[in-house]
């Protein structure tokens, strides 16, 4: 982080992209083995609901970017349950640097391709050091339906250095379900879901997200 990019951008953000998000339960057990979270956050593992996030940002203030995270589920944090990301890789280090100063997202850089392949599904495959360590094919089906964070507003908590950052972003588009197959995971760069079960999966090819400045508690 000694490095300052050619682009500091302060929050608010305002995002266009698409993306797919996978939803899962996961035990406490693996996501004490598999989540890539600091000791002191075990004890404050509520689960509930954990995701994977696979995005295509094709505008943001710090240019397009593609994006892969990680959220083990919900935390207690003092008086709220709120969600925190405990791995992701981005793959502009404009988007590392802002993302860490703005609002504590502990983003890597890495290296992303997006294509399309047989039966209308897309692969979406991440790698570092021309090694690759996480791919999945996607594919949507079925009729849209309407997403709005609002109607169940998403809290998250990420620590930027000593201080602690809540943050609610906001996100609208349409969305479809979709089938997931052939995920493959390097486990020691990111959780290995590959044998975990998925609740659901859901394609938002067009969505707009904004993310506020951070209040610190």
């Amino acid at each position: 982080m000694d490095k300052i990019p050619n682009t500091i951008a302060r929050p608010p953000w305002v995002l266009y992209g698409k993306g797919y998000i996978l939803l899962y339960r996961f035990e406490k057990t693996f996501i004490e083995q598999n989540g890539f979270l600091p000791k002191h956050l075990l004890d404050k593992f509520k689960g509930i609901v954990g995701s994977v996030m696979l995005v295509d940002y094709a505008e943001s203030p710090v240019g397009a970017y593609k994006e892969l995270l990680f959220i083990p589920g919900l935390f207690q944090f003092r008086q709220r349950k709120a969600f925190h990301i405990s791995k992701i890789y981005v793959s502009t280090y404009e988007s590392v640097w802002n993302g860490i100063e703005n609002w504590g997202i502990p983003k890597e850089l890495a290296d992303f391709r997006w294509e399309k392949v047989e039966k209308g599904f897309e692969r979406f495959v991440v790698s570092k050091d021309e090694r690759n360590f996480f791919s999945a094919e996607i594919k949507p089906y079925g009729l849209p339906f309407y997403v709005n964070t609002a109607w169940f507003p998403f809290h998250f908590y990420q620590w930027r250095k000593e201080t602690l950052l809540h943050t609610t972003p906001q996100g609208k588009g349409w969305a479809k379900l979709c089938k997931v197959q052939n995920i493959q995971v390097g486990s020691d760069l990111f959780p290995d879901i590959s044998r975990q079960k998925l609740l659901a999966a859901i394609a938002v090819p067009r969505f707009t997200m904004k993310f506020p400045e951070p209040q610190q508690e």
